[in-house]
């Protein structure tokens, strides 16, 4: 699928490519006080990208960050069948978690086609449930 996309990272002859990080809409929403790692790890992540973005356009290495919410996968099964249809669009108001497809998708996005000019851009995918 990306063999005839030209971008690499690490390559020695060629000093440019893109970094895709994957962090949480945690990364500005918080979480709950059980899970303040989480969120700080996260938050962590985001302030990397940026720096890296910031540090580095000139060389052409371009960084981005995507922060999905929940997404349905099996790791949110039970959060979502605790609270039900009603719950789950009380929390997003999309009503649904996002597909594992349209994360990947915004994932594939910036690492082939986003302008360079969105080098530090932070991606959300979340339904609403967090909106800055």
């Amino acid at each position: 699928m990306f063999a005839d996309r030209p971008f690499c990272i690490g390559n020695a002859q060629q000093r440019s490519g893109r970094i895709v990080n994957v962090a949480s809409r945690a990364a500005y929403r918080g979480d709950p006080p059980d899970q303040w790692h989480y969120a700080a790890a996260k938050a962590g992540m985001v302030g990397i990208t940026k720096t890296i973005a910031r540090g580095y356009a000139a060389e052409e290495i371009l960084a981005f960050a995507v922060c999905p919410g929940f997404v349905a996968t099996d790791m949110a099964t039970d959060w979502l069948a605790e609270r039900g249809p009603a719950g789950v669009a009380a929390d997003i108001p999309l009503g649904r978690a996002a597909s594992p497809e349209e994360v990947a998708s915004a994932i594939a996005y910036l690492a082939l086609d986003a302008g360079p000019s969105m080098t530090g851009a932070v991606l959300d995918i979340n339904g609403a449930s967090y909106v800055r």
